[in-house]
């Protein structure tokens, strides 16, 4: 007999997950979730871990679904008291049609005028154009959609069978083209690409240039991670319907492993980005920044360091130089004054101050800063500026 889903209204203490600083995928500093589990039930969701898993059988998480009704007035007073920051969150499975508690978060984020970054399976969050169009107008929005592989990929069929209730890709990529054109950053979440399955040629070159031609301006790509019951439910659902998977599976995820644990882990990353450059896209998120934040230039700064530091590390670059740039831009994040009137005030000696910057790394912040504050004259954010190449 099939399962049914079943729905379980509880009410949580608290909603807002609070970071210490905004990470550097996604740039978002607080998540707020209203479901616990998710009917889409994709075999391979990270979620299933025990970490992040509401139940003790990981089969439980597409079935029983708990509705956080209580979620908006939580995060209404969490907002209330948090430094204006983009908020991860937005979860459109079927639930969301009947309980609507995505809506009525989004509805509290525009009061309080911060920015949303959502991740995506469903075009169902085109119900909600109105209320994103809003934010962006008034804070910035970004949303991505989760999607590994597309109808003319090799083996688009199975990954299907893996994805279960998630609506098909190509009514993802119709929802992206519709938000692109209505003027909402949108890109794909390209995670996480299974070994065997979606790392072919073939599909990264799909993934890309269907986003591209859909509007899309990213794509941020991860691969599969595999730990405790999560990692067994994957593999008894291998064993059961994809036998021809096992050995492989087994191979490149030994005892212990929690990624891929054979070959060179950046090559996928590379190949992306090329391919991203080919297409005129991205191959990370753009930074969303408050219209008038008047810490802009910290952040845009911030940003390219970031970037930097991935680059670094995806072309096997020393760890030690990767670091450097990843520490300081979480300097230039934490900095309480505006890095640009610091720069302005005492020139680089200013820079120097700033402790986590490396000292071969103050003249690339300088450039930084000054095309950031030149850009800011105008009435940009330069975001996009390249200056010289990192370290050199």
């Amino acid at each position: 007999m099939t399962r049914r889903a079943v729905f379980i209204p509880y009410r949580p203490k608290t909603i807002l997950n609070k970071h210490k600083r905004a990470d550097h995928w996604f740039w978002t500093r607080y998540s707020a979730y209203p479901y616990l589990g998710c009917q889409h039930g994709c075999e391979f969701c990270y979620c299933r871990e025990r970490k992040y898993a509401p139940y003790d059988d990981p089969a439980d998480f597409a079935y029983v679904i708990k509705v956080k009704e209580n979620a908006p007035e939580l995060l209404r007073r969490a907002l209330a008291r948090a430094t204006v920051d983009p908020v991860f969150t937005g979860d459109y499975q079927p639930a969301e049609r009947q309980f609507k508690v995505s809506r009525r978060m989004l509805e509290v984020c525009l009061e309080a005028g911060f920015p949303v970054f959502v991740l995506e399976r469903s075009p169902l969050v085109l119900r909600d154009l109105d209320l994103l169009t809003a934010i962006h107008q008034r804070a910035r929005v970004v949303v991505a959609f989760s999607i590994i592989s597309t109808p003319d990929s090799p083996n688009h069929g199975r990954v299907r069978a893996m994805e279960r209730l998630a609506p098909s890709a190509e009514r993802r990529f119709a929802a992206m083209r519709q938000l692109a054109q209505a003027g909402i950053p949108t890109g794909t979440c390209f995670m996480p690409i299974l070994p065997g399955l979606c790392d072919d040629d073939a599909n990264l070159q799909a993934v890309v240039r269907w986003t591209a031609e859909h509007g899309g301006s990213f794509v941020l790509a991860a691969g599969l991670t595999l730990a405790d019951q999560q990692r067994a439910y994957f593999f008894d659902v291998l064993r059961d319907r994809f036998p021809d998977l096992v050995e492989p599976y087994t191979r490149l995820y030994p005892p212990g492993s929690y990624a891929v644990a054979d070959g060179d882990p950046r090559r996928i990353g590379r190949q992306l980005r090329e391919l991203c450059r080919q297409n005129g896209v991205s191959d990370r998120i753009p930074r969303p920044i408050v219209p008038g934040d008047k810490r802009a230039v910290n952040k845009r700064v911030a940003e390219h360091l970031a970037n930097a530091a991935y680059a670094i590390d995806l072309e096997g670059g020393p760890s030690s130089k990767t670091w450097a740039y990843r520490k300081a831009a979480w300097a230039v994040d934490d900095l309480e004054q505006d890095v640009g009137l610091l720069y302005r005030t005492m020139g680089r000696k200013g820079l120097e101050s700033v402790e986590g910057v490396w000292p071969r790394l103050v003249l690339e912040v300088e450039e930084l800063v000054s095309a950031e504050e030149a850009a800011q004259g105008r009435g940009l954010l330069a975001g996009g500026l390249k200056p010289r190449p990192p370290g050199t």
